[in-house]
Formats: structure tokens, sequence, C-alpha cells
């Protein structure tokens, strides 16, 4: 069944590639949590695994069903941040700027994976509390793509690209990472607070915008 929906998925983003070659579809990424196997067995017991809820467009990664309680240095809570798989080497919360200001927090713009330095944080789970020193970033803005689309769009790993969405807000949204992997599905990543500056929704579309000299 699993082969068969990842195939599904595939040819459904063939498709869409195929009717928009130089468009990029926008996903919208709410706080959530990335956890490292020890630090999930620490909130939720021994031997603890995922369950996975939704896929997600990247391939092999996935909304779990278990969520976790986010606790600021003012004792302010955030209920119900989803836990995204499969665990990492290290655990990492992603916030949007209005959500760190809730838990009143102030952590930089980071790359995922880069934190180092970065706000501490308390997650608590069903078994159990857990404090970072470091780990809390507000993401940055970045493009996923494989080599093909990298070579399509003429850009490369880490280059930094402006980013346009059109509608009744539209914007231009600069400092866009771009991130190639092999294996990458073509999707643009912002956090909820730039979807909302531009009223924007999971789905539509992006164009980088062509640099002038």
């Amino acid at each position: 069944m699993q082969e068969i929906k990842a195939r599904v998925l595939r040819k459904l983003i063939e498709a869409e590639l195929a009717a928009h070659p130089m468009e990029i579809p926008v996903g919208i990424s709410v706080r959530h949590v990335h956890l490292s196997q020890r630090d999930l067995e620490h909130l939720y017991g021994p031997g603890y695994q995922l369950t996975k809820l939704r896929d997600l467009r990247q391939p092999g990664e996935f909304a779990a069903k278990e969520v976790v309680a986010l606790v600021g240095p003012r004792m302010r809570t955030i209920e119900n941040v989803r836990i995204l798989g499969p665990c990492r080497d290290q655990t990492q919360v992603e916030l949007a700027r209005t959500d760190a200001i809730v838990l009143g927090l102030n952590p930089p713009v980071r790359q995922s994976g880069d934190l180092a330095g970065s706000s501490p944080i308390t997650l608590i789970g069903p078994k159990g509390a857990l404090s970072l020193p470091e780990g809390c970033i507000v993401a940055n803005r970045h493009i996923h793509m494989n080599p093909e689309d990298a070579r399509r769009f003429g850009v490369k790993d880490n280059d930094i690209v402006s980013v346009e969405v059109t509608g009744d807000k539209g914007l231009i949204f600069h400092n866009v990472q771009v991130r190639v992997r092999e294996g990458w599905v073509l999707e643009m990543h912002l956090d909820t607070d730039d979807a909302n500056a531009a009223c924007i929704t999971c789905g539509v579309q992006a164009r980088i915008r062509p640099e002038v000299a």
C-alpha cells in the first residue's frame, strides 16, 4: 500500500511540474518539533516509536500522531505541537516569530540543523520533560529541490534567491536559501508568519525572481 501511494504521489507531482515548469509549490510550515530517538524515549517512554499520521511532501518524512507541549522561560506554554518524523540525530524546535513571542523567546533565524547558540526551550511529553539549553530556531525561508530542478532553475545548493508570490497581498520574499539533494521534491517552505503576511495557503505557486544587474 505504501509503495502504491508513493508511486501515485510521484505521478501527481510530475504532472504538476509538467503543467507549471517554472513555478514552485509553496508549503506552509506550522510550528513543529524534530526529536532524536533518545529524546523521544525520554518524553514518551523506553523503546517508543513514532506513529505516522500522514505523509509529508518530501519522501520518507511524515507528521506523527504524537505531540508535545512547549514551555518558555516565563512559564508560558503552547500545547499540542506536532512531532515530525523520522527521528533525527539532534532535537530541534521550529517556531514562527509570533510563537516565540508567546513563549517569551527570541530564537535566531537559522537553517535547519544549525543549532549552536540557539534558544533554550522545555518540551513536555506524557512520560517526562526535557529542557534543552539550545535547539529552538525560526527556520529560514528555503526551497527543497533535486539536482534536475536546480539545473532547470539555474541555481545550486546554498544559493540565496528572491521569490515572488502573487495574490491580493502578493510579496517578494528575499533571502531564500536553495537546498539541493537527490530525491527531494520541489517545494518552498515558509512559516506561518510569512504565509499570513502574503495571505497565502499551501499549494500556491511561486517564482524565483531574476537577478537585476
